[in-house]
């Protein structure tokens, strides 16, 4: 199954919709990464995947790389 491009999210910060893209990632199962910015500059990230990757991705405020 293909995850969707991109997703939408209320801003935890001004409650408006933002947008969140799908990330490119490696030919990876572990993680499908998202990143977005709300109109009030709040960052969004957004994953699946793997807990530990999941987790690694969110707390890294999208400087997060993914290798094997």
């Amino acid at each position: 199954m293909k995850a969707p491009r991109n997703l939408t999210f209320k801003c935890a910060k001004c409650a408006k919709a933002v947008k969140v893209t799908l990330q490119k990632t490696s030919a990876c199962s572990h993680i499908t990464p998202y990143y977005g910015v709300c109109s009030c500059g709040e960052v969004k990230l957004h994953a699946t995947g793997a807990p530990e990757a999941v987790k690694s991705y969110l707390e890294s405020n999208g400087l997060w790389t993914h290798h094997h």
